[in-house]
């Protein structure tokens, strides 16, 4: 019976011993992973242009309002507030936002004017509200905890497009047939023309292609560094590096930000000048 009872005894502490091994086993395994996050290592820098729908976490359809209509409805919003509520004064000695106001119609009338020449005026509130949606859309997206809507393709594609199909009926529409002149360059030997007329009928077709990647390719590039960069600020070994690498590149962005509207923009204005100017 003793014999019994001390063989009973021996396996209750073998199996206290195995189940206190791999209760340990996992609280190390546990920590080891957490350790692993924690030293931020452990990034996914294109989570943050996930689209999330605003309300609840059910599957985004078309009509599903998501953190991409917020953010754009709030890029309308700034428009609106400075161009409208902003000017809405229209006085002689213009406040600072009305300043602002002027100085972004000024700036997009001259463009206009020098690119498409007098003619090209009439479509230049198109012009502006192009560059103002597309800057302020660009901007919001550096705001913390924002979103960056230019960096989705689905969004710059819409835009890009537009100005294609657009500048493309306006060009049939006031020249007619005289709009295929445009890939016919008549300055060339003659046995180049068709040669030539092939490469620029495949250079139009893929005007809206870049028109569009461009834009939400460098707004994406952007933002992924500097969350790449963000990640490492988590080690001390790096954090000052890190930190300043992440100040430069934000500084960076910003110019990016302008300087993307503006080429978007100038674009969209050297194609309206094919459009009424097709001849070469």
């Amino acid at each position: 019976m003793a014999s019994h009872t001390a063989t009973e005894t021996t396996e209750a502490a073998t199996h206290g011993a195995e189940a206190t091994a791999a209760h340990g086993g996992d609280a190390v395994a546990q920590g080891a992973d957490a350790a692993h996050d924690a030293g931020g290592l452990v990034f996914h820098p294109l989570d943050q242009f996930i689209v999330k729908p605003l309300f609840g976490d059910g599957a985004v359809h078309w009509y599903t309002p998501t953190n991409v209509t917020l953010w754009l409805a709030l890029a309308v919003l700034c428009v609106v507030l400075l161009f409208v509520v902003g000017s809405r004064g229209r006085a002689t000695i213009p406040s600072r936002v009305q300043s602002v106001g002027e100085l972004f119609y000024g700036f997009t009338h001259k463009m206009v004017e020098d690119v498409c020449g007098k003619e090209g005026l009439k479509y230049f509130p198109y012009v502006m509200t192009l560059f103002v949606f597309i800057l302020f859309a660009n901007f919001l997206g550096l705001l913390p905890m924002s979103f960056a809507t230019t960096s989705h393709i689905a969004v710059t594609a819409v835009l890009g497009f537009g100005v294609f199909f657009g500048v493309t009926i306006l060009g049939f529409v006031l020249n007619g047939p005289s709009f295929l002149k445009l890939f016919w360059m008549s300055e060339a030997p003659l046995f180049l023309r068709p040669i030539i007329a092939v490469i620029e009928l495949i250079s139009y077709f893929v005007r809206p292609v870049s028109h569009s990647v461009r834009l939400a390719g460098n707004i994406t590039a952007g933002h992924a560094v500097m969350k790449v960069f963000a990640a490492f600020a988590g080690l001390a070994i790096v954090s000052p590096v890190s930190i300043l690498a992440i100040t430069a590149i934000y500084g960076l962005e910003v110019l990016v930000a302008g300087i993307q509207a503006y080429v978007f923009a100038i674009l969209t204005c050297v194609y309206l000048k094919d459009a009424l100017h097709p001849a070469h």
